[in-house]
């Protein structure tokens, strides 16, 4: 049984007049000591469905269908009452921007000790160990010495580890990182992400990376989901996904990679912006800005435009996109026909 298992989740914003799809049948397994990356564009659905996983979703947003397992227990019927026992025990979220997300008014010792407080009964000095113990675990240098320090006196990446160190304080099976690495320099990025690997080797933790840096994703997990307008576009072992991307979106991704060009070739970006949210086209919400658009045919045009992908297996992959499907019926049926020419 896996730890996290996620079935055909739906999330609707429901607002005066009309609903807003943001998530759209998004399903995914999590094993225990697994790292998992959720990649795409702004408004792709990666934060709704942190959210959603951890029972934080505001309304007007809900779950409108689908599941939410962890170690076989539906989540989705929970009271607020029965979710504390799990947000920050068992799965625990860092949040974008870290500077925002502590309190301005309140020392990093009293905002830790207060998260400790909140789940446990402990005595001040054992409480006080344990903090200690997870901003060393951190990497954050001179702990004692942040205790009384204010977010606003913290650097960007003195104040992830501190969320981090937050989101390790109960032991959580499960850490959903949210753009972990926004507006952090280079090597802070590079350090960050050495010690979410770091973490977890050492302490078995499951991971969950929501980014739409294809680096970071690369970098840190080996499994992959590739999110386009609050639907699951390509999936499958992060090395697959980036060496040999199928679906068209995905290979606009990894070709928009400055990596990917030689120096001073101008990069290739993918042409359009994503649709606003409730704004999605009919068929496959991607084809107004697919590469293969102008090569299909018109029956093949036609399904990209009235209906949308099922995710279909391709080169160790699963796959949205009708024109993968096209090529796969190609060969199949190429096959076919040389396994059936007569002998001799």
């Amino acid at each position: 049984m896996a730890l996290l298992e996620v079935d055909d989740l739906s999330v609707h914003f429901t607002l005066p007049g009309m609903v807003l799809e943001a998530l759209a049948g998004v399903s995914f397994r999590l094993g225990r000591g697994d790292c998992l990356g959720i990649v795409g564009e702004s408004g792709a659905g990666k934060s709704v469905l942190g959210f959603s996983l951890v029972n934080l979703l505001a309304p007007p947003g809900r779950i409108v269908s689908g599941r939410i397992r962890l170690e076989g227990r539906e989540l989705t019927t929970l009271s607020e009452r029965h979710w504390r026992a799990i947000r920050g025990r068992r799965m625990a979220m860092v949040f974008q921007a870290p500077c925002a997300t502590l309190n301005p008014v309140l020392t990093v010792g009293q905002q830790m000790h207060e998260t400790l407080r909140a789940h446990r009964r402990l005595s001040r000095r054992l409480a006080r160990r344990m903090v200690l113990h997870r901003l060393h675990q951190v990497g954050l240098e001179a702990p004692e010495s942040q205790l009384s320090r204010y977010p606003h006196q913290l650097s960007g990446g003195q104040c992830q580890r501190v969320v981090i160190a937050m989101a390790l304080l109960l032991d959580p099976d499960i850490i959903i990182a949210d753009e972990p690495t926004t507006a952090l320099d280079v090597t802070t990025q590079a350090e960050l992400v050495a010690l979410l690997a770091s973490l977890c080797r050492t302490l078995d933790l499951s991971l969950i990376v929501i980014s739409h840096d294809l680096t970071v994703i690369q970098q840190l997990t080996q499994r992959v989901l590739v999110m386009y307008a609050g639907r699951v576009v390509e999936s499958g072992p992060t090395r697959d996904v980036i060496n040999d991307p199928q679906h068209p979106y995905t290979q606009g991704l990894v070709d928009a990679l400055p990596q990917m060009y030689p120096p001073r070739a101008p990069l290739r970006p993918i042409p359009g912006s994503p649709p606003a949210p409730g704004a999605a086209p009919t068929g496959c919400a991607f084809h107004p800005r697919c590469r293969y658009r102008h090569a299909a045919d018109d029956e093949l045009r036609r399904r990209c435009e009235c209906s949308s992908p099922a995710l279909i297996p391709s080169s160790g992959s699963e796959v949205a996109c009708h024109w993968v499907a096209r090529l796969i019926d190609q060969e199949t049926s190429d096959a076919v026909e040389v396994h059936d020419e007569p002998l001799g």
